[in-house]
């Protein structure tokens, strides 16, 4: 029996919605690695190892960059001075709890963050976690891989796709697949390039 253009045409935008939804999910993984991977302090300067902090700032949980500006001193230091200079003790408490191993030393309204040598034994236990969760991310792309490809074989199963369809869909399913794991594996390349970085 011949399906005709109508049908056909709801084949290909149902494989498109999967498609996008697949990638979508993927590209959130890679959005979480980078989240989790700015938390990882390598031994340089950069305004994103604090994305994780937040202060309490009339009532509500406030991330420090929206509270303060955050700048490269130089190359192993941070500085931060707050739009509201009432909060700099409360900024400088919560730099001072994170679990970032910072020390952060105030002069004036400015708070200055001296990054520690990373030694040996630290730069390997940061890289493990490094390779952890670039792990995460790869377990999160094979997971949308699988369900992508799960959805694909029940439109074949309900007759909405013909198998050539579900093939083809199977094909850009693995080609988004490769594209975000080799972009996690990048990523965490650059990561234990910086760990690395004396």
């Amino acid at each position: 029996i011949r399906c005709s253009q109508k049908e056909k045409h709801s084949g290909f935008i149902m494989i498109d919605d999967i498609k996008q939804d697949t990638e979508e999910r993927m590209g959130k993984a890679l959005e979480a690695l980078s989240h989790n991977f700015n938390k990882i302090r390598t031994g340089r300067a950069h305004p994103s190892l604090l994305d994780s902090i937040r202060i309490e700032y009339y009532g509500a949980e406030t991330p420090l960059n929206q509270l303060a500006n955050i700048n490269i001193e130089d190359a192993r230091t941070l500085s931060v001075v707050a739009f509201d200079k009432g909060i700099t003790p409360d900024i400088e408490r919560a730099i001072l709890k994170s679990d970032l191993g910072l020390n952060p030393a105030t002069a004036g309204d400015v708070i200055r963050i001296p990054m520690p040598v990373l030694t040996e034994e630290t730069r390997k236990g940061y890289i493990k976690q490094a390779r952890g969760e670039a792990e995460s991310a790869r377990v999160s792309v094979r997971n949308a891989r699988r369900d992508g490809l799960g959805m694909l074989k029940e439109l074949l199963k309900e007759k909405e796709i013909s198998e050539d369809e579900e093939r083809r869909g199977q094909d850009v399913i693995q080609k988004l697949t490769d594209h975000y794991v080799a972009k996690v594996e990048t990523a965490l390349g650059e990561k234990e390039t910086d760990l690395m970085a004396i």
